[in-house]
């Protein structure tokens, strides 16, 4: 997209406000006070116009309009654009992603492991026709045992036939367990039974099922009764005797009067062994009917083996119950029960549906009145453990019902008034009712059930009203089951969908219902609506848990997002979905790995982002984001990806994204080509010196990723850079031996023979590594940095280093650099002489390997190493230390110079040296405040430089450095280029470590970006009402201040209301809509007051090593939740949110304007401006050209050659008109720029012709006439410019006499400022009358006001902030205003 066609996109957002100039005798356009910004938006109004042509133009414009103003300008006085408000300004610097995890929250929800029941053991008591002592039994009574009527055959027909008949129902739930059945059996057939069972199951539970209805009540010891052989007596069996026969796991079920006694007698008992032994507690369930004092129910409308009916045949139970109780009871005829048509497991049958809504009903009861973890262990983990007590819930509802209790352990809490059993109620007479219809003729159609639809609302209902501080949904369980219909499954899908959206806790209670094995296999299916759902579900399940990537590659999943990925008629975000899932698939995990490799998925997202074309709907930046983030995790640690990645010319097709407008694409693309750089990427593997490398394409892969990383570099986005930094650390790691001799070869305490060889080694062949040169002595794949030109060595007045040759009277020449400094011990001389003997043959540095890469290119990346090292970002720079001391360069960290404790280097070395400069300053230059190595070395120091073996600072040792004032890099010695070890210098001759390579830094960028994932999709993250509110607000009071500012009486501003004694203040700033100024002083510290209440309400560090000021404070975003974007005079910027809350402020993004962007520039005096319209930051400083960042992409989008020799001294961003800014130099001359135009540049003047000096301040005129412009020199005189006016100024005041240092124009109001260095600050109207002068302080002494270091206006009233150099920041308004 053109610059001039991007504009025009943002600007189409803007709310316009056209106000005609102030010189116009046409009548002004007032807006009453209830303007707001919604009147001015309408779209047949002449106000909403983004582009107005010359016709309209002429109408506000009383002279002449020049050519350039017939373009289409663009007036925006409140622009609607918001910036730097993404997920990666959030907290970049606070805290390390984690990524999805594999434990914590997650993983509790899959079943410990599964079990099964792999034997039944079926002991019946039921000694037909003889009734036990202790039961009185009524008349009539239950009979039914298995619903068989044991009195309606012979006593042992009966007894045989309840035994299979008891067999059928328990093979119903568990049809693959074996069965054994001993039917009024003795004390040693149960022995036998139960020792059997244990054999058979091995480790599997064992179902022991106890029907005592023919023997006494279980005894208070909690034995239970069987027979002697004659059956003329019972026989106790303890307890503890079958529970070591059966022994763990295992599952009892008691069907007995009081059987309570014998669940109390297992609990003592398994409390007294699990205190006597320090096992593992026994995995032991037990269900009895009845607590310890009650009786079975004995009425006839019951079974007598009533607990045994619900736990086995649950259905016809609940319906035969049901029936008792309805209005059915009379009409309806029982025997039907047995009838109704169909299968259990069937669902598109009567009986299949009944079973599958009570499956439904018992799961939902069960999930919302359990723990979790209970209802893992007991309904998720035995398919038969789970059935029963489903079954056992309808027990106790039945049961109650006779005032009968059953018991369970683990103890269940009631459920028998539970609302679900209405909704199984009425299902259930549904079903009766269509019953014998249905019987009578078998080819009828059953009406199927409502349950599931209604359900399923009810769901819905709660996803448009519930959130995670409400109660779950408790349908949860029922969507699980819905997923088995396919009628139904889509729409199930879809709410799980929306709900699992609602965040991490919401697929935290997903996954412990059990939905994970249903929608892994869901994966199978080929219907084509259900892929996007089923992508979607699996995304959110993936952000939350990464442990499912095995079970995904175990079934052949990875395919299904494979073919989804690569499916056109997708949307890019949902297949963006589908690469993040590849992406965990791959993550750390090798067989993932490997299975995706064998599928192709490499050449499939190198095919996509080949085929990424930027004006084409399919490269949605997500998409691009997660095919980068997909690949790098696919090649990562993975040399078989990484071969078969750049045999898919990876890295051609990466490099055009290392340019895309999203930080977060281009970021992932660096993590890309990152796990390309081998970690021991050795060029060659053959030993012969001349033999050519068989690894070419190889090599020339890693050259062309190191050329990629080196050009993003400097990228505006710290996410980016932070990526570069690792990703530079795997190569360092690689070329260590290499990089290492080229640093140390920079850094040496060169002697006279190795100076003499500087040329030579300079004019090293360059392999275009993008910088131009600087001059003819030192060609541009220098090794001696061209950051600073010539190496200038000395006093001030001391020769430079010019072909190679150095005068005697350079300290460098002299000896006290090898000998007498710290360097110079016995212990490292063999090492000097080493590197140099090994290291260097006629001043060139030999190939250590038989094809290592261009010099050029290793100085290079040592140079971006260097520069990433003193990152404005503290994160990005700790990296870049970090990769530093791979390469064997140690930082030496010394104390602030602000603390009581001079620092040596600074008050011993000789002056002669106080100005020499070391290859890299740390400080990009600044040679006032910080000494060299070459300094502290050259001094004669006692200091005790010590050097330790090779490894990277641990966490802690970066995160303790205290606040310093500069940093300096020194070389590790190495005791020779080919062992790559370090050597103590002080002869502590400890044996070295090599460096280990898990000290590496970690990329951060995939575990970042998942972030986004477990973040709510669906739902659009609409501005609340109350910040449209604010908004609405502010932009009212905008506009009615606007105009009251054009239309003011002309004002004096000389009255002080407010004033702080700061010393050194740099710049100063007001706050729109809050009374808060903004001071920062020359140490760059920040802080804000609240001026109507004289209080201050923050203050904080601009950054760790300050000593340049600040040059430019801005607010970005003034009409919302504003930033303060501070420009420090070195150029870089840091942009800090919460800035006004006492300790509260975060850094939002940080990067270097101008500096690393123009080698040979150590720029002290950076000159800042922000325009909040386009989006756009211009820096330029001491070098001939502007550089335009757009902080939307926050990436630099052009730089403006300044057709001018000399530098730029002052620079204005138009605040109406998007893309327009003006430029004064030093010369004198000023420029005015559009970046929409073609050529950039509108016009060039040179207004300041009396005595040329600098241009101290420019700014444009108020109103929206976009040629008019004030200009203020050093000299004294403020030029008033019409650029259609090319002769000269049509106003000029002679406001100081050569002392000028300041210039405000108010945005608004036709007044203009400046100050002087006399102790003056003069204020004037457009007009050119003085409205008057500000010479003291609001103090009794009336001492006068210092150098006047900066003025700002306040944007929409008439207010004056001004800072002295030695003194203070005051704040003037007009006579009328009170002073606070």
């Amino acid at each position: 997209m053109a610059l001039g066609d991007l504009m025009a996109s943002r600007f189409s957002q803007s709310t316009v406000l056209i106000v005609p100039n102030h010189h116009d005798d046409s009548a002004a356009t007032t807006f009453p006070s209830s303007a707001s910004a919604a009147a001015l938006n309408d779209d047949n109004d002449v106000t909403s116009v983004p582009h107005r042509r010359d016709s309209e133009l002429a109408a506000t414009s009383s002279s002449s309009t020049a050519a350039y103003v017939n373009a289409a300008t663009t007036m925006a006085y409140l622009p609607q654009t918001n910036f730097l408000n993404e997920l990666r300004h959030d907290a970049f610097e606070l805290e390390l992603p984690k990524g999805p995890s594999d434990s914590g929250l997650v993983s509790k929800w899959r079943p410990k492991d599964k079990m099964k029941t792999g034997c039944v053991a079926l002991v019946l008591c039921l000694n037909i026709s003889v009734d036990p002592p202790d039961v009185i039994k009524i008349s009539p009574c239950a009979r039914m045992e298995c619903w068989i009527d044991p009195f309606s055959m012979a006593p042992q027909k009966a007894l045989d036939l309840i035994g299979k008949s008891l067999t059928s129902q328990y093979e119903r739930w568990q049809p693959k367990a074996r069965y054994k059945c001993q039917l009024d059996p003795t004390l040693e057939e149960v022995k036998k039974l139960c020792t059997t069972c244990r054999r058979y199951a091995k480790s599997e539970r064992v179902l022991f099922h106890y029907n005592g209805h023919g023997v006494p009540k279980p005894t208070p010891n909690g034995e239970i009764w069987v027979f002697n052989k004659s059956y003329t007596q019972y026989i106790p069996l303890p307890i503890r005797d079958l529970d070591s026969w059966l022994k763990t796991p295992s599952i009892y079920v008691f069907d007995c009067s009081a059987a309570g006694k014998i669940v109390n007698s297992f609990i003592e008992l398994h409390e007294w062994s699990a205190s006597n032994s320090s096992g593992s507690p026994r995995d032991c369930i037990m269900l009895a009917a009845c607590e310890a004092h009650e009786t079975l129910p004995q009425s006839v409308e019951f079974p007598a083996d009533v607990f045994t009916a619900c736990l086995t045949t649950p259905i016809k139970m609940a319906l035969r119950w049901f029936c008792t109780r309805s209005l059915l009871r009379d009409s309806f005829d029982y025997s039907l029960i047995d009838k109704i048509p169909g299968r259990p497991n069937d669902r598109k049958t009567l009986l299949g549906e009944l079973n599958w809504i009570f499956t439904a009903v018992t799961d939902t009861i069960a999930w919302n009145v359990l723990p979790h973890d209970l209802f893992q262990r007991l309904f998720r983990q035995d398919l038969l453990v789970a059935s029963l007590f489903r079954n056992f819930l309808l027990a106790e509802r039945i049961m109650r019902s006779a005032n009968c209790t059953p018991v369970s352990h683990p103890t269940l809490p009631p459920t028998h008034q539970h609302h679900m059993w209405d909704a199984w109620d009425m299902a259930a007479e549904l079903c009766l009712s269509q019953l014998p219809s249905l019987v009578e003729d078998p080819n009828a159609e059953f009406q199927p059930s409502t349950f599931f639809t209604e359900q399923l609302t009810a769901f819905e209902v709660w996803l448009d009203h519930g959130s995670e501080h409400k109660k779950p949904p408790e349908q949860l369980p029922i969507v699980l089951q819905v997923l088995l219909s396919q009628c139904h499954r889509f729409r199930a899908l879809v709410l799980l969908g929306r709900f699992l959206d609602m965040g991490p806790w919401a697929v935290d209670l997903a996954l412990s219902v059990g939905i994970f094995p249903y929608v892994l296999k869901l994966l199978q299916t080929t219907t084509p609506e259900l892929r996007q759902i089923l992508v979607f579900i699996w995304t959110k399940v993936l952000a939350l848990d990464k442990s499912c990537q095995t079970d995904l590659v175990k079934d052949g999943g990875h395919i299904y997002f494979m073919k989804f990925l690569d499916s056109l008629e997708a949307y890019p975000e949902q297949r963006a979905m589908a690469a993040f899932v590849l992406a965990v698939i791959v993550d750390g995990h090798r067989r993932g790995q490997e299975a995706c490799i064998e599928a192709g998925l490499s050449h499939v997202c190198l095919k996509h982002l080949e085929s990424s074309s930027p004006n084409d709907s399919q490269t949605e930046p997500l998409f691009l984001q997660w095919l980068c983030l997909c690949l790098g995790k696919l090649w990562e640690e993975f040399t078989e990806g990484k071969i078969i990645g750049l045999q898919g010319h990876a890295t051609s097709i990466f490099s055009p994204l290392l340019s895309e407008p999203q930080p977060e694409v281009r970021a992932s693309a660096v993590f890309a080509l990152g796990t390309l750089v081998d970690v021991g990427f050795d060029p060659c593997r053959s030993v012969g010196g001349d033999e050519e490398c068989d690894d070419d394409d190889k090599f020339r892969a890693e050259v062309s990723i190191v050329r990629s990383l080196l050009s993003v570099a400097s990228d505006g986005s710290p996410l980016v850079r932070a990526e570069v930094a690792v990703a530079l650390a795997r190569f360092a790691f690689g070329h260590n031996k290499h990089l290492k001799s080229i640093a140390a070869a920079c850094w040496k305490p060169q002697t006279n023979s190795l100076i003499n060889s500087l040329p030579s080694l300079a004019n090293i062949k360059d392999t275009g590594g993008g910088y131009p040169k600087q001059s003819q002595h030192m060609a541009h794949g220098s090794i001696v940095s061209p950051q600073i030109g010539p190496l200038r060595v000395g006093s001030d007045n001391s020769k430079v280093i010019r072909d190679g040759r150095v005068s005697s009277s350079s300290p460098l020449a002299s000896s006290g650099i090898m000998h007498g400094s710290p360097l110079s011990d016995n212990s490292s001389h063999h090492s000097d002489s080493g590197i140099l003997n090994d290291g260097f043959s006629n001043g060139v540095v030999n190939n250590f390997g038989p094809k290592p890469f261009d010099n050029a290119l290793y100085s290079q990346c040592v140079m971006a190493m260097c520069t990433l090292a003193k990152d404005p970002s503290p994160r990005v720079g700790n990296l870049g230390r970090r990769v530093l001391s791979i390469i064997g360069i140690e930082q030496v960290v010394a104390k602030p110079a602000k603390s009581s404790s001079v620092r040596t280097s600074e008050a011993i070395v000789s002056p002669s040296l106080a100005r020499s400069s070391s290859w890299f300053d740390m400080n990009g230059g600044s040679l006032a405040r910080s000494s060299s190595w070459f300094d502290m070395n050259g001094g004669h120091l006692p200091l005790t430089f010590r050097t330790p073996p090779v490894s990277p600072p641990r966490t802690s040792y970066i995160a303790g450095m205290r606040r310093v004032c500069s940093l300096e890099f020194r070389p590790h010695l190495m005791t020779s280029p080919d062992t790559g070890l370090a050597n103590p210098l002080l002869g502590s001759g400890g044996a070295s470590r090599t460096f280990d390579r898990s000290f590496l830094p970690q990329s951060n960028i995939y575990n970042w970006s998942c972030g986004h994932f477990s973040k709510p999709l669906l739902t659009a993250a609409d501005d609340s009402e109350e910040v449209l509110a604010k908004r609405e607000e502010r932009e009212k009071f905008a506009l009615e201040h606007i105009v009251k500012c054009q239309h003011s009486a002309v004002s004096r501003l000389t009255n002080p209301i407010a004033k702080w004694d700061i010393k050194g203040t740099q710049t100063a700033l007001l706050q729109p809509f809050s009374p808060i100024v903004v001071a920062a002083d020359e140490n760059e510290r920040i802080r804000i007051w609240n001026h109507e209440e004289a209080t201050l309400l923050n203050s904080f560090d601009n950054h760790d090593f300050p000593d340049k000021g600040i040059s430019k404070l801005c607010l970005v975003n003034e009409l919302d939740d504003s930033l303060l974007l501070a420009a420090s005079s070195d150029g870089n910027v840091r942009v800090w949110k919460d800035y006004s809350l006492r300790g509260k402020q975060k850094l939002v993004t940080a990067f270097s304007s101008i500096q690393s962007h123009k080698p040979g520039v150590r720029s002290l005096n950076a000159v800042v401006d922000w325009q909040q319209q386009s989006g756009y930051l211009y820096a330029s400083g001491e070098m001939s050209s502007i550089m335009l960042w757009d902080l939307d992409k926050e990436q630099l989008v052009n730089t403006i050659p300044s057709s001018s020799e000399c530098s730029v001294s002052a620079l204005a961003a138009s605040q109406v008109h998007g893309g327009q800014f003006a430029a004064g130099f030093v010369d004198g001359s000023v420029r005015l720029y559009d970046v929409r135009t073609p050529e950039m540049i509108v016009c060039g003047l040179r207004p300041h012709t009396q005595r040329v000096e600098k241009v101290m301040g420019i700014g444009f005129q108020p109103g929206l006439d976009p040629g008019k412009l004030v200009s203020a020199s050093q000299a004294g005189d403020i030029q008033f410019l019409d650029i259609r006016n090319h002769s000269s100024a049509y106003l000029t005041i002679e406001a100081h006499r050569g002392s000028l240092t300041a210039l405000a124009v108010h945005r608004h109001a036709p007044i203009i400022a400046s100050g002087s260095a006399k102790q003056l600050i003069k204020v004037f109207s457009l007009d050119g009358d003085q409205l008057g002068t500000i010479r003291y302080y609001p103090t009794l002494m009336a001492q006068k006001i210092g150098s006047v270091s900066c003025l700002n206006f306040h944007p929409y009233q008439l207010l004056l902030a001004a800072g002295a150099a030695d003194a203070c920041v005051c704040i003037y308004a007009d006579d009328n205003t009170p002073a606070r």
